[in-house]
């Protein structure tokens, strides 16, 4: 009787001791993790990586490669190379000449960024890229020029209502509001022959006066800095739409790619403030209107016709080239098939310490943590995957082919994709996501401190007492969340420290400025690695899925209230779009309730053993309800892009869109106003209501 005992309490003592000396629970793990920061860690990184320009397709970008894949690696993060040819291009020659009216002699611009006294990166400037556009149509054009502002849809009526004639003139623009690839296509269908792109003082060079300084004094672009990048209108390889680029595989000829509508048809270069402002001062014609004219010290804009001649010549190579995606692995512990992925690009036109190579030091110092979370004992419940792309900047090339290649799988198994481009451009936090994870950004903003203000978090200085909801969307094409927002419906966000820089796609964007104005002490990089890295654990660790469907309902509630003023006397019904909606609301108000009372149950591990088939088929309801708003036909002339609620704007790349299906098709209805086009609006309003449908039966997880 007393041996019984005696074995009945070693049993119980035992049971005990293997309880309490159980792994701590995954919070603990996530703690740990924001306390495991360190600024001279991420600052070497980012000096590592800037070095030296490293353009896609580079030798110096390869061995920038080369230091990511070390340094996953030596964090115990199983990691590759995965590599795709794809066609990238360069300049040859290029070259700007102003002829003004006799007597005057004409201007040879010398299209050069100049050296500062004291620039430390000056013995390898030599390697900086001559400036550019990517994907430019070669060719020599000549014309008079016209200012055209922004270059958006909106100024060339404005140009049309104040009678100036673009036909065969040479478009002078500046760069901001939108994407330089729309500026050079809206210039081309308004029958110009060539765009010039300049750098406005007042948007980027300190706003003009005789007190301004620019880099390396102050933030500020310098008069030679040039603003580079590319002007191709598609996303990924532009040799093999819709597949990727991997072996011997099918490719478009040289023909068809130079006439594919999202290739520029006429030539265009990026040129300095200082180049701009000499090609404004020998223009003539009308005044421009206020808001178009420049800041303190400009000459006063006129919109030309001339009477100068712009003569343009560009020459550039086409060559198909091998980029390389760097990807990691630390594979789930017990859903090894259920994927959270983290994307930051690796490619820069120049030094890239901004772009993007702030988004790359601050995914190594993550990766960093996470491998010594691991000593620790830590192991995700579900995968997470790392992956530092290649090729972005030319035209979000390195992830498309990737999202191409492993469409499927992701498709069936991604959770999230959580991006982080340019980490730090400043002060201030800056988030965009799809709705279902606004919540969770906002709580984890609640745990990372204000690296502005070691007295508050995040959250307090982002959002603050007034609680409105500050999270943008991503229906932009701006960065590589692209590929798995709108082609294959993956829910995803974006987030960074400031928005924005005057230095952008210049030689100027280098570590010393990043060090004077960016970020002198790190601590942005490493809040920003503390906020990526904690929704990532969040999204990996926790049990249930933390999604919350009810914000997507209202926010497509407010967004089909604002349509109503476009279409309401024009015979359109918003009935069927408005009821898919009230049925988003009950399927994800209910799938919260599931969730809410099968937390409540949780009791003893082994107890709900049982019902982990339950937790994970509701979590899978949860992961595949944005797959549900893609549709496989695509939008109307954009097959590529599949999602029906987010997508580029047609007249910008940067811009979001929501609906944008409905609204191109609205656009041309105003156009044409005739009774099928309104139709066809109609028919758009019914496909976004089918997909919305379709994610409410998603989230019920019930056959009809």
């Amino acid at each position: 009787m007393i041996k019984t005992a005696a074995i009945t309490f070693i049993a119980i003592a035992s049971s005990l001791s293997s309880l309490f000396s159980s792994p701590p629970p995954k919070s603990y793990y996530h703690h740990l993790f924001i306390s495991l920061s360190d600024n001279a860690s991420i600052s070497n990184h980012l000096y590592t990586l800037t070095r030296r320009p490293h353009v896609a397709g580079s030798q110096a970008n390869a061995e920038a490669a080369a230091y990511v894949l070390s340094t996953l690696t030596s964090s115990n993060i199983q990691s590759h190379i995965t590599s795709y040819e794809v066609l990238l291009t360069y300049p040859i020659s290029r070259s700007l000449t102003l002829t003004p009216p006799a007597p005057d002699p004409p201007t040879t611009f010398d299209l050069h960024q100049e050296i500062y006294e004291g620039d430390p990166y000056a013995e390898v400037a030599n390697q900086v890229l001559p400036t550019f556009h990517a994907y430019a149509r070669s060719g020599t054009v000549s014309g008079p020029v016209v200012y055209a502002n922004y270059g958006r849809l909106e100024d060339y009526v404005t140009l049309e209502k104040m009678g100036v004639n673009v036909s065969g003139s040479i478009v002078l623009a500046r760069y901001g509001e939108i994407y330089r690839g729309d500026i050079v296509e809206n210039a081309y269908d308004a029958g110009a022959v060539g765009v010039v792109i300049y750098t406005d003082r007042k948007d980027y060079g300190g706003g003009g006066g005789g007190a301004a300084k620019w880099f390396p004094y102050d933030k500020w672009m310098p008069p030679s800095g040039v603003q580079v990048g590319s002007v191709y209108g598609g996303t990924g390889d532009p040799t093999t739409p819709g597949w990727p680029s991997s072996g011997a595989c099918e490719r478009l000829s040289d023909h068809e790619v130079e006439n594919r509508e999202d290739v520029p048809q006429i030539p265009s270069l990026p040129v300095s403030w200082a180049d701009g402002d000499a090609i404004m001062r020998s223009m003539g014609g009308q005044v421009a209107n206020n808001d178009w004219q420049g800041g303190v010290d400009a000459p006063v804009y006129r919109v030309g016709p001339g009477p100068g001649i712009l003569q343009l010549s560009y020459t550039g190579k086409q060559v198909i080239s091998t980029i390389q995606n760097v990807i990691g692995v630390i594979e789930g512990a017990e859903e090894p098939d259920r994927f959270v992925i983290l994307g930051n690009h690796r490619d820069a036109w120049t030094f890239g310490a901004v772009d993007p190579n702030s988004g790359t030091a601050a995914l190594l110092e993550l990766a960093e943590r996470l491998g010594k979370l691991q000593k620790t004992g830590w192991k995700p419940r579900r995968t997470l995957v790392f992956c530092n792309w290649d090729a972005e900047e030319y035209g979000l090339i390195g992830s498309t082919e990737w999202v191409e290649e492993n469409r499927e799988m992701l498709a069936s198994r991604a959770i999230a994709y959580l991006n982080v481009d340019s980490a730090v451009y400043g002060a201030g936090f800056y988030a965009s996501a799809t709705p279902q994870l606004d919540e969770l950004i906002k709580q984890a903003s609640q745990q990372v401190q204000d690296p502005d203000n070691s007295s508050q978090s995040i959250y307090k200085s982002w959002i603050g007492s007034s609680n409105n909801t500050v999270i943008g969307r991503l229906g932009g094409g701006g960065s590589d969340y692209a590929a798995f927002v709108q082609h294959i419906g993956v829910p995803s966000a974006d987030i960074s420290f400031g928005n924005g820089y005057p230095v952008y796609h210049s030689m100027y964007d280098d570590f010393i400025w990043m060090k004077k104005f960016g970020d002198p002490m790190f601590q942005r990089h490493v809040a920003v690695a503390s906020m990526w890295g904690l929704v990532a654990l969040r999204l990996a660790d926790e049990e249930f899925l933390p999604f919350n469907y009810l914000s997507y309902a209202h926010e497509l509630q407010r967004s089909a209230e604002e349509l109503n003023d476009q279409v309401s006397d024009k015979g359109i019904t918003l009935i069927p779009l408005l009821k898919s909606i009230e049925d988003l609301k009950k399927a994800a108000s209910n799938i919260n309730n599931q969730r809410k009372e099968m937390e409540e149950k949780k009791g003893w591990a082994s107890m709900r053993k049982k019902d982990h088939w339950k937790v994970r088929e509701l979590n899978d309801r949860l992961m595949m309800a944005e797959r549900a708003f893609t549709d496989r036909d695509g939008l109307s002339g954009r097959p590529w892009y599949k999602h029906l609620i987010y997508a580029p704007s047609k007249h910008d790349d940067y811009g979001s869109t929501h609906f944008p299906g409905i609204a191109d098709a609205i656009e041309k209805a105003k156009s044409l106003n005739t009774a099928e086009s309104w139709h066809f609006v109609q028919h758009e309003l019914w496909r976004v209501s089918r997909a919305v449908t379709h994610a409410s039966l998603v989230l019920n997880g019930e056959l009809t």
